[in-house]
């Protein structure tokens, strides 16, 4: 096998390619879909009390073997003068707790009086992830009634939209008084990265679909159908996604290097195969077409992502028309799929071929999905005996990125990140048109880490990094980050995060993508829809 060399971070970590990242087989919904096909999760509905408006509770459990799991639904009346999809709105349509095991009816009551105030409940050990969510109102009533009339809604109209329900929020790790990180760790079925998350989303899914059955029979009991099986399966769960993820991959160093070196590690394996077997061939021309289908799809009410998407569907047809015949003559063929993207397409075509490439390579790279956990509590020490000099060295080589920006212009540190008061949620603030600068969070790391060699250039070269932080303490978190730079190069995003120019939005798409996420819908440049599970399995079809 060739050595096909990792794609830098200098090329991967950029804003405007993290902007057009798509979801692989190595993100968490797929690796959580797996497990439950390998392990034969078993499903079943413990509970289900609904009126017909479809108000009331359901149980929906899992049983991975070791262990059960149950999503705790709770469907409640909203006006919809209250139904807003802002993380600061104190009404939803439904509300949901993973519960660790099967709720008895204590269980249950107490959920019930806590589960639909969210943050303003009380939660224990045994709730896992509490999440919310509203209705997409138009579609759902369109669907109960077209059921309850004994009809299958127009595939058409149901795809405009992809989803039911869109959650405004899924907290787990220990927020709000629910079970730290720590509590299911070591349980390898949730212990990768937002499994717990994920498998509550997958719940929330069918629950949804089954709630339109539900309200559409109890409507017309003699006529009413339920959805077709290829329409169920096309249905995910919708996602509005704002500021408060955005901070994530900057706050977790170790956990992105973990999640962008498996990926690139990945894509460098396939890469190096000198065979493109007819099986792999198959999987990748048949994933193609898919993404094909998928695209021609995809709708967004922003001003660039049409752009986008259409450039994105030029360049998957140039793709299938291309590669065949590089798959069939090539001595690298995968490495030579890549190139011709790398040299031929945009970005959003070039992160496209990076998922295609790696679709039909399971034995081949599965395994990656397992280092992409990190162990966040894991002191990391600062080297106390390196010289200033060494440190600058470093510094100069692992953040030469930094000089691209000049902040001594206004429009380069043109806004700040801060943490709202009201929902302690960050936030984006205008520096020279808002105030509250003096309540700005460390995720400026390019201007910091500028102003870090500024203060090491005042030191003697010999000064040990010891003695220079007990003089400035102030630096003591930036020198640990650049040491951990150092050994895990794709720990840093490769951007001025306070730019006037800076997209958050492009922050958001690289973490859903990971989990998972497609058909990307910006809404501005700091929130965005897109739908989870569109198109994967549902969880009972899995664990039939």
């Amino acid at each position: 096998m060739a050595l096909i060399a990792l794609r830098p971070p200098d090329v991967v970590m950029r804003l405007d390619r993290l902007g057009a990242s798509h979801p692989t087989r190595l993100s968490f919904l797929r690796t959580l879909i797996r497990r439950a096909e390998r392990e034969r999760w078993r499903f079943r509905r413990a509970r289900w009390d609904m009126d017909d408006a479809g108000h009331g509770c359901a149980v929906l459990s899992v049983d991975t073997g070791p262990r059960t799991y149950s999503l705790v639904a709770f469907s409640t009346p909203l006006d919809d003068s209250r139904r807003t999809d802002r993380v600061i709105a104190e009404a939803w349509d439904t509300s949901y707790v993973l519960y660790d095991g099967v709720p008895d009816a204590d269980e249950v009551a107490r959920l019930s009086a806590n589960a639909p105030l969210q943050e303003a409940g009380r939660f224990g050990a045994r709730d896992l992830v509490l999440a919310r969510a509203n209705k997409s109102v138009r579609l759902f009533d369109e669907l109960v009634e077209t059921l309850a009339s004994g009809r299958q809604p127009d595939a058409g109209r149901l795809m405009s939209v992809g989803y039911l329900m869109r959650t405004t929020a899924v907290y787990g790790n220990g927020k709000f008084g629910i079970a730290d990180r720590a509590e299911i760790v070591d349980r390898p079925e949730l212990a990768g990265p937002f499994q717990a998350e994920m498998l509550t989303v997958w719940l929330i899914r069918s629950f949804t679909i089954d709630l339109a059955e539900h309200v559409a029979a109890r409507r017309a009991p003699a006529r009413a159908v339920k959805l077709d099986a290829a329409l169920r399966r096309r249905l995910g769960v919708g996602n509005a996604t704002g500021l408060g993820m955005a901070p994530f991959l900057v706050r977790h160093p170790v956990l992105m290097h973990n999640w962008f070196f498996a990926r690139e590690t990945a894509l460098a394996r396939v890469r190096a195969l000198s065979v493109a077997s007819a099986a792999a061939k198959a999987g990748f021309l048949g994933a193609l077409s898919a993404m094909i289908d998928n695209v021609s799809n995809w709708r967004s009410a922003d001003e660039r992502q049409p752009r986008a998407i259409a450039g994105l569907a030029a360049d998957l047809s140039k793709l299938a028309l291309e590669a065949p015949a590089i798959l069939e003559d090539s001595p690298l063929p995968w490495d030579a799929l890549y190139r011709f993207a790398e040299t031929r397409f945009s970005l959003e075509g070039q992160e496209a071929c990076v998922a295609l490439l790696l679709e039909p390579q399971g034995e081949l790279v599965d395994d990656l999905a397992d280092a992409m956990a990190a162990d966040e509590s894991a002191p990391f020490g600062i080297e106390g005996g390196l010289s200033c000099d060494a440190l600058k060295t470093a510094i100069a080589r692992d953040y030469a990125w930094t000089r691209d920006y000049d902040f001594g212009r206004e429009s380069a540190h043109a806004r700040f990140w801060y943490v709202s008061a009201e929902k302690l949620e960050p936030r984006l603030g205008e520096r020279f048109r808002e105030s509250g600068a003096d309540l700005e969070q460390p995720l400026a790391i390019a201007r910091d880490i500028v102003a870090l060699l500024r203060a090491l250039n005042e030191e003697p070269a010999a000064t040990p990094v010891a003695d220079f932080l007990l003089r400035r303490p102030e630096w003591r978190h930036l020198v640990r980050r650049a040491r951990i730079v150092a050994e895990r190069p794709y720990a840093e995003i490769r951007g001025n995060l306070i730019d006037a120019e800076m997209r958050p939005v492009d922050l958001l798409r690289c973490k859903l993508a990971f989990f998972g996420a497609r058909n990307f819908d910006p809404r501005s440049d700091r929130w965005l829809r897109i739908a989870l599970f569109a198109g994967e399995p549902l969880i009972e079809e899995v664990a039939a």
